[in-house]
């Protein structure tokens, strides 16, 4: 018999879901940067600091790969400690031959702290031949000063 055993509170991990080096893999193109908080912060699941948008308003956060991918999980952490809001985001992907990205989902979250102060969005997919992930976010639906942030992106 094969057994693996996990530990309690920790993920199990397959084969299937190591998750990408996105440094060595992929190029990322932001729209603004935190220079305290830049994208490498959120693609180490060993830093806490995250990313941060250098200004407030919608943001897109773009990872072109070298190499063509298939993916079958994208895991988002965000966090907000100080701001009640609203946030709005969507996750697309485009093949080697898109112009225009595919939409894999739309999402609001209500962050309202000290209760709602931390938001995962874990996703199976099944995508082939991916040129690039693509994410866009609005930090506040009602128009607010905010500026998006970004825990932690993992791809596999």
């Amino acid at each position: 018999m094969r057994k693996k055993i996990t530990g309690q509170g920790q993920e199990p991990s397959s084969a299937q879901d190591q998750w990408l080096d996105l440094e060595l893999l992929a190029e990322a193109e932001i729209s603004s940067e935190d220079a305290g908080f830049p994208i490498e912060f959120a693609i180490r699941p060993d830093c806490k600091e995250g990313w941060r948008a250098g200004h407030s308003g919608e943001q897109v956060i773009r990872f072109i790969f070298a190499q063509l991918q298939r993916i079958k999980r994208i895991r988002l952490v965000f966090l907000e400690q100080g701001q009640t809001r609203t946030q709005e985001f969507a996750l697309a992907w485009l093949g080697q031959n898109d112009s225009t990205p595919r939409e894999i989902v739309r999402q609001q979250y209500n962050f309202n702290p000290p209760q709602n102060i931390r938001e995962v969005e874990d996703y199976q997919v099944d995508l082939h031949g991916v040129k690039a992930i693509e994410l866009r976010i609005r930090p506040d639906i009602s128009g607010g000063d905010n500026r998006a942030s970004l825990s932690l992106i993992q791809i596999a």
